[in-house]
């Protein structure tokens, strides 16, 4: 069997290489720029603006599955590249669907549209846990090219192409960059541990409660549902729990070796959550494959402040 992963250099992607690898399923990336830094995949480097060149690498590789990762992929970045994002997370999408269509594997390839938890946006407490029948209501332009994205999912799998949309909610682990609660958090101690940064730590909101699953949890439920869900079905991938991120700090601070680092809030950073509470509801996913979370936040966290350590 043979997989393509767009996006593959991304943190998802990197994981994603890792687990098909590991059951035996040749895999194939792309990217904007190629990196031979590993060397049991085949990685090519794609403009997904040149779409007879995306349609000669599907008919050479012939892939049985397509992981489509390759995204803008920042809810803050979307903000100020409103249109770069659109471009990205839509128009892209779009010009990738109709060249499978165009490709010799238009008939038998599977696809899986990566969308996000962001595009249920604003929830109503009697929705909470989210199901995937809740209404979305984005609030940011990154959420709004995800609902999007599911929209041409659905399209597209009306035109022929077989392709599952799914949407997971805040995912974790080692090798996620800045810009992420737990990587932020665990990069903060990683260099006040080697007295690169004073031991104070400067923090919003910590009462919002998130749902948080690891990704190497997510990839291994994107590589079945890939296989098992329905074209045009949407799936959450998510714990069903939550937890406060006043949690994941006081986690993050037990495990460091510095036991005098000071939190102090930072008033410019006290915004009230827009979500105090976000859980994801993963009975279909669950009831379709019988997917559900090996690791822990505890284990997960560990891995984080692990990995920063090891590169800074």
């Amino acid at each position: 069997m043979k997989a393509l992963i767009t996006g593959v250099n991304g943190f998802v992607g990197r994981h994603l290489e890792e687990y098909l690898v590991s059951q035996q399923i040749e895999v194939w990336g792309t990217s904007r720029s190629v990196n031979h830094e590993k060397n049991h995949i085949n990685r090519v480097q794609l403009d997904f603006n040149q779409e007879e060149a995306i349609v000669q690498l599907l008919n050479t590789i012939k892939p049985d599955l397509i992981f489509h990762l390759a995204a803008q992929s920042s809810v803050a970045k979307s903000w100020t590249q409103v249109s770069r994002t659109l471009d990205a997370n839509v128009t892209k999408t779009a010009l990738f669907y109709d060249a499978i269509k165009q490709s010799d594997i238009s008939d038998t390839v599977k696809i899986l549209s990566v969308g996000s938890s962001e595009e249920y946006g604003i929830v109503s407490k009697e929705n909470i846990p989210i199901s995937e029948t809740a209404p979305l209501n984005p609030t940011n332009p990154y959420g709004i090219s995800k609902v999007t994205q599911h929209m041409l999912a659905k399209l597209y799998s009306s035109l022929g192409l077989h392709i599952v949309h799914v949407r997971p909610f805040n995912h974790i682990g080692p090798g996620q960059k800045q810009g992420f609660v737990t990587s932020d958090f665990a990069r903060q101690i990683a260099l006040i541990e080697s007295q690169k940064l004073p031991p104070v730590i400067t923090v919003g909101n910590l009462e919002a409660q998130r749902d948080f699953t690891d990704v190497r949890d997510i990839v291994r439920a994107y590589a079945e549902v890939i296989q098992k869900g329905r074209a045009g079905e949407v799936y959450n991938i998510c714990s069903g729990k939550s937890h406060p991120i006043r949690y994941i700090l006081d986690y993050l601070l037990t495990l460091s070796t510095n036991k005098s680092i000071d939190v102090q809030q930072d008033i410019n950073k006290m915004r009230p959550s827009e979500f105090p509470i976000y859980i994801g509801d993963s009975t279909k996913i669950n009831n379709l494959i019988g997917w559900d979370t090996e690791y822990l936040i505890e284990e997960s966290l560990v891995d984080i402040l692990t990995y920063w350590r090891s590169i800074l």
